[in-house]
């Protein structure tokens, strides 16, 4: 499997390219969200790549994607002593890496930094859409379009977010893997996240990233992306951009309700909003045909 070092930490990436056509095309990156992987965005990359050069990988500490440094931490006195660029000076920033999906953010930019890529088309998902717009914002001039799927603004709510981070937390911590093992548990699984069935080995896959996500990056990002900082900024984000860009959400996502997007999109007239109907929290997957035309509708405006 291909993998590549991002600040110190091993990312797995795959490129899903038209092999019968040799011409230099636009880079099209793929963000999966909280406890998934790029697999589930590999059959639209595959439908794009007439038309983009498709890069996926997995955020780090999910999927394949490794969850900490694969080098030691130096001493402070040794940091001391070296110089910025060279290597053990980053293994020792790759020590202060956080869950804060800024960090998240940064990690994208020094990961097509390593492929010398300097400009990108985006199609995000969920946790990984927060990642994108907060990465369009501060890389604006790295951006052509960007597609955010699931995603939108909510309102604080101490009550609710504090029960959210206990069930949460329970819910990481007890992730035996045994349980795939269960019959139909791909099912009951996915059953919140889904208006639509989906194959059955794509709900697997979903299980078993669940399953083998790190500890710290599936909680840490649990309370940096459902926060109430992360309520105070996200619509300050959605305010800010600049790039054009597609939100889409499902009519029946319970997890981002279309309303979320719906609000996020009137802050900025940059910002163009679709809902897909009868789909929820995965669209791409719930309903792929009717998710590519919009995806192709929008890209086609910026030609």
């Amino acid at each position: 499997m291909p993998y590549i070092n991002v600040r110190g930490v091993e990312h797995y990436y795959e490129w899903i390219r038209n092999r019968s056509d040799t011409k230099n095309k636009p880079v099209m990156v793929f963000i999966h969200g909280w406890a998934g992987s790029c697999r589930y965005w590999q059959g639209i990359a595959h439908a794009l790549s007439e038309q983009f050069d498709c890069l996926l990988y997995d955020l780090r500490g999910f999927g394949r994607s490794y969850g900490q440094p694969t080098v030691a931490k130096a001493s402070e006195s040794v940091v001391e002593s070296i110089e910025l660029e060279s290597p053990l000076a980053e293994s020792v920033a790759i020590q202060e890496l956080t869950y804060e999906l800024e960090e998240y953010a940064d990690d994208l930019a020094a990961f097509l930094d390593k492929f010398q890529i300097q400009r990108v088309y985006i199609a995000a998902h969920s946790m990984g859409a927060s990642i994108a717009t907060l990465f369009v914002n501060r890389y604006s001039q790295r951006v052509e379009r960007a597609i955010l799927t699931c995603s939108g603004i909510f309102e604080y709510d101490e009550k609710a977010f504090t029960a959210f981070h206990k069930f949460g937390g329970y819910v990481v911590k007890f992730r035996p893997k045994w349980l795939e093992k269960i019959p139909f548990v791909d099912r009951m699984f996915m059953a919140r996240f889904l208006h639509c069935s989906i194959p059955a080995a794509e709900r697997r896959a979903f299980l078993q990233d669940f399953l083998i996500a790190d500890y710290n990056a599936a909680l840490g990002t649990i309370f940096t992306s459902v926060s109430k900082a992360a309520a105070e900024l996200m619509p300050q984000e959605f305010a800010r951009i600049r790039v054009a860009t597609l939100l889409i959400s499902g009519e029946h996502d319970k997890i981002i309700p279309a309303e979320m997007g719906r609000q996020a999109a009137a802050l900025n007239d940059k910002v163009e909003f679709v809902m897909i109907p009868n789909t929820a929290h995965f669209p791409m997957l719930e309903d792929a045909a009717t998710y590519l035309k919009w995806v192709r509708e929008f890209l086609q405006k910026g030609v």
